[in-house]
């Protein structure tokens, strides 16, 4: 049974950091591309950044420069470091495994609040 965990979400003030974790189980995790994604109320899911098998990165235009996405493949964990939070980063971050169409599995989200 493959299952994604995520972990430390929270709330924080406008310029502070978080730093969410999301541990994979019941999947070859090397072999998996790593997302974040994020669904603020009312939008769209949106991709925020991906590191490849590979562990090539790449980030969505608004948080470029702010975020960092890393993997540990002997923790079967990817991590999202969040600094200079916006109140616009206020969303449900997703972890997302991907391998192939029909290879792709979801966490079930942790909230992250920035009060500005």
């Amino acid at each position: 049974q493959v299952q994604l965990v995520e972990s430390g979400g929270g709330l924080v003030q406008s310029g502070g950091s978080l730093r969410l974790s999301c541990a994979a189980s019941g999947i070859i995790f090397s072999m998996y591309d790593m997302n974040w994604y994020r669904q603020a109320p009312g939008k769209q899911r949106e991709l925020v950044a991906t590191i490849s098998s590979g562990g090539r990165t790449n980030y969505a235009d608004s948080v470029k420069g702010r975020f960092t996405i890393s993997r540990d493949d002997a923790k079967n964990t990817v991590y999202l470091q969040m600094n200079s939070l916006k109140s616009e980063d206020t969303a449900v971050y997703y972890c997302n495994a991907w391998r192939v169409p029909g290879r792709e599995y979801w966490g079930q989200g942790t909230q992250v609040t920035v009060s500005s």
